[in-house]
C-alpha cells in the first residue's frame, strides 16, 4: 500500500467507547460521520435549512450529553437517529404552535433528489414551471402531514430506511410503520391529486 493510503475506517462501538472514556475527538469523528445523513432527515421534516442547523446542533449537543448512559441495547445510529427524530418532532409541534409557516420558510428539497433530476431534466421551459410548482406543492404536502407521519416518510422514502430500523427509532411496531406510511402515501396522493390532473 502506498503511503498516502487512508487510515480504515474506526467502528462506532470503538468511537463510543473512547468517547465515554473521555476523548472528545472520537465523539468529532461521529458527528462527521452522521452530520450528513442526520441534516437529510431533520431538513426533510423541517423544510427549513436554518432549522435544521440550529437542531443539528442540539442534536449533537444532546448524544454528547447522553452517550455516557449509552449502553449499546441498539446500535449507535439506531440510538442517536432516535434523538434526532424525538428532538426533530418536539421543535416542530413548539413551532406549529408559534407560528403558521409561509411558503417562504419553505426550502424546496426535492430538486436535489438524483432520480428527480433524471427525470424532469429537459429544455421545456413550461415542463420547468410546472416542475417548480409540483417541487411547491409537494412540500407543501408533506408540511401538512403530521410530525409522526412525516418522520416515517422521510425516513422510509427519502432515506431508504427499512421499516423495521425504523420502527426502533420510533419506538412503533414495524406494522405501524407500515400502517403510517400507508395512510401518508395516501394523504400526500390526495394533496397532490388536484395538481396532477390539471
Amino acid at each position: 500500500m502506498a503511503e498516502t493510503a487512508q487510515e480504515p475506517e474506526i467502528n462506532d462501538e470503538d468511537l463510543v467507547a473512547r468517547t465515554q472514556n473521555g476523548d472528545p475527538r472520537a465523539f468529532d469523528d461521529l458527528v462527521r460521520k452522521y452530520s450528513s445523513r442526520l441534516y437529510g432527515l431533520v431538513y426533510n421534516m423541517t423544510s427549513n435549512h436554518e432549522d435544521t442547523n440550529d437542531l443539528l446542533q442540539d442534536i449533537f449537543a444532546k448524544a454528547y450529553r447522553s452517550i455516557k448512559g449509552f449502553r449499546g441495547k441498539s446500535s449507535f445510529y439506531t440510538w442517536l437517529h432516535t434523538i434526532a427524530t424525538n428532538m426533530t418532532i418536539n421543535f416542530l409541534k413548539k413551532r406549529s404552535r408559534s407560528y403558521k409557516m409561509s411558503l417562504d420558510d419553505i426550502d424546496n428539497g426535492v430538486q436535489h433528489d438524483p432520480e428527480f433530476i433524471e427525470l424532469t431534466s429537459g429544455p421545456d421551459a413550461r415542463r420547468e414551471v410546472n416542475l417548480k410548482e409540483l417541487q411547491v406543492r409537494l412540500n407543501e404536502a408533506m408540511m401538512k402531514l403530521s410530525n409522526e407521519h412525516r418522520a416515517v416518510v422521510t425516513m422510509f422514502d427519502i432515506q431508504g430506511m427499512p421499516h423495521a430500523e425504523i420502527g426502533k427509532i420510533l419506538g412503533i411496531s414495524e406494522g405501524t410503520v407500515r400502517s403510517r406510511l400507508f395512510y401518508a402515501h395516501r394523504q400526500l396522493q390526495n394533496y397532490l391529486q388536484e395538481f396532477l390532473t390539471t
